[in-house]
C-alpha cells in the first residue's frame, strides 16, 4: 500500500464462498464439520490449524477470494489474491495447513458455470500440489502442473497432469529450464485462464522450502509466468502460496516482488 501498488488495481476484502462452490470441490460431511466446529482431533492435526471461527472464516474468504480474483482476470487480464493456494487440502480431508483448496474450487465453478473451456492451474509452490490434483484427477478439461521438491512435503505424492520434482539445492538456473518445460505443455493445452500459484518457499532463504533461488530468480521465474501469459492473451490470477523465510521479511517481500512483476508486465 505504501508503494501505491494497488492504488491503480483496487485492493478490497475478499468475500466468502458459498456452499454451493466449495460443493463442486468438497464432499458434504467434511464442509459441514468445519463450518460447524465438529472436526475431530485426528482432523485438525492433519490441517496443522486447530479449528476457530477465525480459521473458518479465512478458509472461507480464501476460496472466495480466489474465485473474485479469477473473474477479476477474465476481465482484466491480471488480477489475484494475497492469500490462496491451498494446494494440499482434498476432497474429504484438509491437510498441511490447507482447509478447502481454493485453486481446485475455482477451476470447476468457472469450467461449470460456462465462464471458461479450459484451465490451467501452474503450481509453483515448493511443496506438490497433491489435494489439487486428487480433486481434479478426472476433471480433463483442466490441467494441473506442479514444480516442486522431490523430497518435500507431501510425502505421499498424488500424480498431476505434469509434475516436475527437483532435487533439493535445486537453484535458478535448473529451476527456469524446468518452468520452460512446464509453459510448454500450457502452451499444448491451450487454457482459456492460468490459476498461478506463485509461492515463495522455493527461496533459499526459506526454512522449509530446501532448493535454493535467489530473489532474481524467483522475479525471472515470474516475469516469465506474467510475460508468457501476456504475450498469448492468456488471463492469470495468481494466488501467493506458502513462504516460511527466515526472517519472515524475505517471504513479504518475495510476495510483494511477485505483484510488482504483474503491475510491470500488465501495466496496472
Amino acid at each position: 500500500m505504501a508503494e501505491g501498488l494497488f492504488a491503480r488495481a483496487g485492493l478490497s476484502p475478499s468475500p466468502a464462498a458459498g456452499l454451493a462452490d466449495l460443493r463442486r470441490g468438497h464432499g458434504e460431511a467434511f464442509i459441514q464439520a468445519v463450518l460447524a466446529g465438529t472436526l475431530d482431533e485426528e482432523s485438525q492435526r492433519r490441517i496443522g490449524i486447530p479449528w476457530s471461527p477465525i480459521l473458518l472464516e479465512r478458509s472461507l474468504a480464501t476460496v472466495g477470494g480466489s474465485l473474485a480474483a479469477a473473474r477479476d482476470a477474465l476481465c482484466t487480464g491480471c488480477a489475484g489474491q494475497l492469500a490462496g493456494g491451498t494446494h494440499h487440502a482434498h476432497r474429504d480431508f484438509g491437510s498441511g495447513y490447507c482447509v478447502f483448496n481454493d485453486l481446485a474450487v475455482t477451476a470447476l465453478t468457472l469450467v461449470a458455470e460456462g465462464a471458461c473451456r479450459r484451465i490451467t492451474i501452474l503450481d509453483c509452490d515448493v511443496h506438490q500440489g497433491d489435494g489439487t490434483a486428487a480433486i481434479l484427477a478426472q476433471a480433463e478439461m483442466i490441467q494441473t502442473i506442479s514444480i516442486h521438491g522431490a523430497r518435500n512435503f507431501p510425502f505421499r505424492k498424488v500424480a498431476s497432469d505434469l509434475d516436475i520434482g527437483l532435487p533439493d539445492g535445486t537453484g535458478d538456473i535448473t529451476y527456469l529450464s524446468a518452468l520452460d518445460t512446464a509453459l510448454a505443455a500450457v502452451d499444448r493445452f491451450r487454457p482459456d485462464l492460468l490459476l498461478y500459484l506463485s509461492g515463495a518457499d522455493v527461496l533459499a532463504a526459506d526454512r522449509l522450502g530446501r532448493l535454493s533461488l535467489s530473489p532474481e530468480g524467483l522475479e525471472a521465474r515470474d516475469l516469465a509466468v506474467f510475460r508468457y501469459a501476456r504475450m498469448r492473451r492468456l488471463p492469470v490470477s495468481i494466488a501467493i502460496g506458502g513462504g516460511y523465510g527466515e526472517p519472515i521479511t524475505v517471504t513479504v517481500d518475495a510476495y510483494l516482488a511477485t505483484f510488482r512483476s504483474a503491475a510491470s508486465t500488465f501495466d496496472f
